[in-house]
């Protein structure tokens, strides 16, 4: 059979003769420009008395090819809502000042690096707080409001305006979204407003992250691989520094596992830290992450708490009396906001229902989270024991306009009677007892989930009249480390069996119309479109987007190399295994011979375009 390997728009237009059918409605199909007209909201922070959240909206100017966030904040009964930064410059990070005063963020001006600023609560303009040469990483308020934590990278002491030659002496040598990397490092400094210069704390040829203050002001708590070799694992630990000497007022090294720990939250006596942790680090993404809990002077030991839970936990934070820890909590297409107590009993879900939940802020007795749903961006919501209400509707006005998809969870057995679980999200105008054109639609990671948060891809598809299937096959998250290691040096087998099944149960269903189907992705999702093309002749369109077919061809290129070999052993010493699993040595299955080859290329370059401005969701992995 021959297979068209082309954009899925391309299979967008080969359908359009098909009609359409909407409910009589005001609301109109989504269309690609609608894309750039969705708002972004994040970074929730509760003011000290509880009475407003200020959070950050980002927007796409599509005609100016740029982007801006500013910082607004809302009344916690949703009432008032005030734009904090004007238009012209981006601004993140909003913080209060543990007075409640000020409202204080990050942001660059006037072609200067990022800076610490502040707004006075009782009016006025925004003022410069920090004045640091290379700009600022990252900041925190220390408890008394007295000093900033500031995270800053080493100046580039051979800065030029010439180009200067890339100078690599790292095994990790580049990461996405920042390029080629030197030997400057994230240090922790402190810094109190009106001096002329921050005091450093760490040094070495270490990155720090994840900073923040003991409850008295005293001491500092960050992770830090600190090994050896820190490019050849992901040995992050927590440690604490004294928070006015710095390194020589000691180093306490919290955790000593050999896996990754990190997000360190302190207890409000400032005994203990809660924190994430990996303890298999030789299975590296497909491991679960626990939350455990030890003592924050290093005496140990270090006690996991959610290893029975078996899904993986993140943003960890003590609740105001000590007893309980609130954190985020991957399972089954969903992202929870739950509690536990501190000895692990008496887990619960702060809310019962279908959403995903990417962070949230505690003060008092205030709850903020930024929560979304499939067919709804996340806002930012106010939680009152099991009650939401939703304090902000940045897309409702263009959402309003737009009709949404009808979405379904199904359940299935995929080859070998493993249950796998998804979404069938169903066309616009869907009626009953008609079969649709069909897209596979396969998410990147392999460690991530489809799950119930906004995807511009499958309302895009369903408003030109397609069904799209979108399958959680193993490899995902959400439902287990057994579940997701099924995939560890084994890509291509299991995946591809789950996510057939899950065109076969939409086909059994009545929806998808088996000689109508796509398929296609992004990173692993093209990876997986690979497979799949070189594997069935079952699609008749298929875009396999920031993909890789020839691994050993990729190795070195990517910044993925210690995970390679992890899973694969060194290209030269094991290319059996590398070559078992490259769809490229399959590629004689998949050919192509259409008349619209040439807009198939320029409909590839254009998707790729737009994905490329697409913040990616996923969690690890290619």
């Amino acid at each position: 059979m021959k297979i068209l390997r082309c954009s899925l728009f391309t299979t967008l237009i080969l359908f359009l003769t098909f009609s359409t059918l909407f409910a009589q409605t005001d609301q109109r199909p989504v269309e690609i420009e609608d894309y750039f007209s969705l708002k972004s909201v994040g970074s929730p922070a509760v003011s000290p008395d509880g009475n407003w959240i200020a959070y950050t909206v980002s927007e796409t100017d599509y005609d100016e090819g740029s982007s801006e966030s500013r910082i607004w904040m809302v009344s916690k009964d949703g009432s008032v809502r005030l734009p904090m930064t004007a238009k012209g410059y981006s601004a993140g990070s909003p913080q209060w000042t543990p007075d409640g005063n000020y409202l204080t963020f990050s942001a660059s001006r006037n072609e200067s690096k990022t800076q610490v600023w502040k707004l006075d609560m009782r009016g006025g303009e925004a003022q410069q707080v920090t004045d640091i040469e290379q700009g600022i990483n990252g900041f925190e308020w220390s408890p008394d409001g007295s000093r900033l934590l500031l995270m800053i990278r080493d100046k580039d002491e051979n800065e030029s305006e010439d180009p200067q030659p890339y100078v690599i002496d790292r095994l990790q040598f580049k990461r996405d979204y920042v390029g080629y990397l030197d030997r400057r490092r994230v240090h922790l400094y402190t810094y109190t407003p009106g001096d002329s210069t921050a005091t450093q704390l760490t040094f070495g040829d270490y990155d720090h992250s994840s900073a923040t203050w003991s409850p008295d002001g005293t001491k500092i708590a960050f992770v830090s691989n600190r090994t050896e070799e820190p490019d050849s694992n992901d040995n992050s630990d927590i440690w604490v520094v004294d928070a006015n000497r710095g390194e020589e007022g000691g180093l306490v090294q919290v955790t000593k596992n050999e896996g990754s720990d990190g997000s360190p939250s302190w207890s409000p006596d400032g005994r203990h830290i809660a924190y994430t942790t990996g303890i298999e680090p030789e299975k590296i993404w497909y491991a679960t992450t626990h939350l455990a809990i030890t003592r924050a002077d290093g005496s140990g030991p270090e006690r996991l708490i959610t290893q029975e839970l078996d899904r993986n936990v993140s943003s960890p934070v003590f609740s105001e009396n000590g007893n309980q820890i609130w954190f985020l909590f991957e399972d089954g297409g969903e992202r929870q906001l739950v509690t536990v107590n501190r000895n692990g009993t008496g887990f619960e879900r702060v809310i019962r229902d279908e959403v995903s939940v990417r962070s949230f802020d505690i003060n008092g007795s205030t709850t903020a989270i930024l929560m979304g749903r499939f067919n709804k961006p996340h806002e930012i919501y106010a939680v009152n024991g099991n009650n939401l209400s939703q304090l902000t509707d940045e897309n409702g006005e263009l959402l309003a306009q737009i009709a949404s998809p009808d979405v379904e969870e199904i359940r299935f057995n995929s080859k070998d009677g493993t249950e796998v679980h998804g979404f069938l999200v169903k066309p616009i105008g869907y009626e009953e007892g008609t079969r649709y054109p069909t897209i596979l639609w396969i998410h990147g990671g392999p460690v991530a989930q489809f799950e119930h948060s906004y995807g511009f891809e499958p309302q895009l598809f369903t408003s030109k009249g397609y069904a799209v299937v979108m399958v959680n096959p193993r490899g995902s998250s959400g439902y287990g480390q057994e579940f997701s290691e099924v995939l560890f040096a084994d890509w291509g087998n299991k995946d591809f069996e789950d996510v057939m099944a899950g065109v076969d149960h939409a086909i059994e269903m009545g929806v998808a119309d088996p000689e109508r189907l796509g398929v296609g992705g992004w990173s692993y999702g093209g990876i997986l479109t690979n497979y799949v093309i070189t594997k069935t002749g079952r699609f008749k369109g298929a875009i396999s987007g920031a993909s890789e077919t020839l691994y050993r061809s990729n190795y070195g290129h990517d910044h993925y190399q210690q995970y390679w070999e992890k899973e694969l052993g060194l290209p030269w010493e094991t290319p059996e295994k590398w070559e078992r699993i490259s769809p490229f040595n399959a590629v004689a299955n998949v050919t192509h011979t259409h008349p619209l080859d040439r807009r198939c290329r320029r409909l590839e370059r254009a998707y790729s375009w737009f994905r490329a401005d697409v913040p990616s969701h996923e969690t690890a992995g290619n």
